[in-house]
């Protein structure tokens, strides 16, 4: 079974990576290069998908700084940072890019039919504290029927399939999951700041390292702060 993963180089979706390869999928990884404020997570995506040796990585890139809207897209924008999970919980954060899954879905949508792939992984998660819109189950079943109608693959009866494991997991959940297929936690990158060392303090370092310490276990990237 071929499959098209969408490799941010994130906790999320090097999960699903290794999560496609434990479902028997030949793996073809897509990564994007936006001029995201964090880049960094392009070389852990590269390091992952080496790691796990799969059939084919790409990246594709174009640039969402031109449209802004978002602390990851925009310089001007604050990152927040050491904020409380409840805090996180409280609105939809300026991290939020606008339409941003529904882009990378798009690509990997055609990149899918044109190799004749029966599935894509999407590592989304609904549970995460920050909320995003594109990352919900009514999100993902709205694009499964975009899936069906706008390719020939879905008019011929044969749609392409959205396949998103972790969208109602917690992290800690992720992360024992992880664990259990193998995922090389020390080359992922969760943080949205900019450089080479993990901030620690952005929501999405604050997520990570809470579910790691919950479990009782030690998260083996070096973090600034």
């Amino acid at each position: 079974m071929k499959a098209v993963i969408l490799l941010s180089g994130g906790l999320d979706s090097s999960t699903i990576l290794y999560k496609a390869q434990a479902d028997g999928c030949e793996c073809h990884a897509i990564s994007f290069d936006y001029q995201q404020r964090h880049r960094q997570e392009l070389k852990s995506a590269l390091a992952v998908a080496q790691k796990a040796a799969i059939a084919k990585h790409q990246v594709v890139n174009f640039d969402l700084r031109q449209w802004g809207g978002s602390a990851l897209t925009d310089d001007t924008i604050d990152l927040p940072q050491s904020r409380s999970l409840d805090e996180m919980s409280q609105n939809i954060p300026v991290t939020y890019v606008p339409a941003r899954n529904t882009i990378f879905l798009s690509f990997a949508l055609g990149y899918a039919e044109a190799i004749a792939a029966e599935r894509v992984y999407i590592g989304v998660n609904a549970l995460d504290y920050s909320g995003y819109p594109d990352c919900r189950p009514d999100y993902i079943e709205a694009m499964q029927e975009v899936f069906r109608l706008g390719t020939k693959q879905g008019r011929e009866g044969q749609p392409i399939k959205i396949v998103a494991p972790l969208i109602n997991l917690k992290k800690t959940e992720i992360i024992q999951l992880g664990n259990q297929l193998g995922v090389p936690w020390e080359l992922t990158w969760s943080c949205y700041a900019a450089g080479d060392v993990a901030c620690g303090v952005c929501d999405s370092c604050r997520l990570r390292l809470a579910a790691f310490a919950e479990l009782g276990l030690i998260d083996p990237l070096t973090y600034a702060s």
